[in-house]
């Protein structure tokens, strides 16, 4: 059984999951999407004795983002996201932060490939490219544990919205019947929003995921 964890805080205006994961009995995590107040986040995990050392980003719209520079700059992790992400990372029209009346943008300090596979925190996971919801959404998954982060790709019994800047609905399906139902029923999903579910139960109960 393995001794990967995974923590959840939900922050920000729409309720945005944000999730740490780590080794038991250890101090370093790898922080995913914070979605505000990186203050905040570093303080909470400071004081159950976290350290962050590494940011990745499962997208760049505005309620994944807005906590990103100031975590970063209270950390000194670096901060990742996947090489097609780069024009909502850059551009506060794009990734619908201007428009929530809070112009930002990212930095990010590396770029991943789709299959790229990952070892932080004496943990491996690995880059899967899952275009739609934007143009460089992406999920991590921990194959040890059967973790997948999945952002705002898939949800319980549902999946992300489409109708932003770069999103596509046949990619999104696309992408979910593709890349992500080839995984083991028991890998759990922890989205951007809502509740955990499993891949074997979005296999069954997910209307969208054969609707393409």
């Amino acid at each position: 059984m393995s001794d990967i964890k995974i923590g959840r805080m939900t922050l920000g205006a729409v309720a945005t999951n944000c999730y740490f994961v780590y080794r038991e009995d250890t101090s370093d995590v790898i922080f995913f999407d914070p979605s505000d107040s990186g203050s905040y986040i570093y303080e909470q995990l400071k004081d159950r004795g976290f350290c962050i050392k590494a940011i990745y980003l499962t997208h760049a719209h505005f309620d994944h983002i807005w906590g990103c520079n100031e975590l970063r700059e209270l950390t000194g992790a670096k901060v990742y996201a996947y090489e097609e992400e780069r024009v909502l990372c850059e551009s506060a029209e794009v990734n619908v932060s201007a428009q929530a009346g809070r112009p930002y943008t990212v930095k990010v300090d590396e770029y991943l490939r789709d299959n790229e596979s990952r070892e932080e925190c004496g943990m491996k996971f690995k880059v899967i490219a899952t275009p739609g919801h934007t143009i460089g959404s992406c999920c991590y998954y921990f194959e040890e544990a059967g973790i997948l982060i999945s952002g705002d790709t898939l949800f319980q019994a549902s999946v992300g919205r489409t109708d932003l800047p770069t999103g596509s609905e046949s990619t999104l399906i696309r992408s979910i019947s593709d890349k992500l139902m080839c995984l083991p029923d028991e890998t759990k999903v922890y989205p951007g929003h809502g509740m955990s579910t499993s891949i074997g139960y979005e296999r069954v109960n997910n209307p969208f995921i054969y609707s393409f």
